[in-house]
Order: C-alpha cells, then structure tokens, then sequence
C-alpha cells in the first residue's frame, strides 16, 4: 500500500536560499518521503535536487538523518536542509 502525501514545510538557510532559489526560504509541498520533497524541488529549480543531496544535511522535526533519502515525513513535518559544514 503506498502513503498518501501529506503537507510538509521545507526551509532552506539564508545563503542556500539566495544561491539557488532566489531568495525563497520556505516552502509547504506534499510529500510521502524526503526523496519525493527533493524531487518537487528539483522540478521547481532544475538542478536543485542534486545541490540538496550533496551539500546539506538534513533536519526532519528537529532529528538530522545522515540517509535521508527514503525517510518518511508526517502531516505538519519541517524539513531543513543546512549547508554541510567542512572540516579540515
């Protein structure tokens, strides 16, 4: 049986935001898992999906998940995508 989508919020930090959306911060899409989230995106601002997978880690209700791609999300879930941070 597949979940039915269910409205998700999605926000980016202000430097991710300014660098591949124009700005935009925040988004309320519908979504199953993260993997359909990045796909919405991506469709939105081709190229974007890729930029999320390789260069953020992600925050689902407050719990960072290292592979994400196929978590589930819950009605009212928040989704933050923050830049991954490099060490040295």
């Amino acid at each position: 049986m597949t979940a039915v989508p269910v409205p998700v919020r999605v926000v980016f930090t202000d430097g991710f935001s300014h660098q591949y959306t124009g700005g935009l911060k925040e988004f309320d899409l519908e979504a199953r898992t993260l993997r359909d989230v990045i796909k919405t995106l991506d469709e939105r601002y081709p190229g974007l999906g890729e930029h999320l997978q390789e260069e953020t880690t992600v925050a689902i209700d407050g719990e960072i998940h290292e592979n994400p791609q196929y978590q589930p999300v819950k009605a009212g879930s928040e989704i933050f995508f923050i830049p991954k941070l490099e060490g040295g």
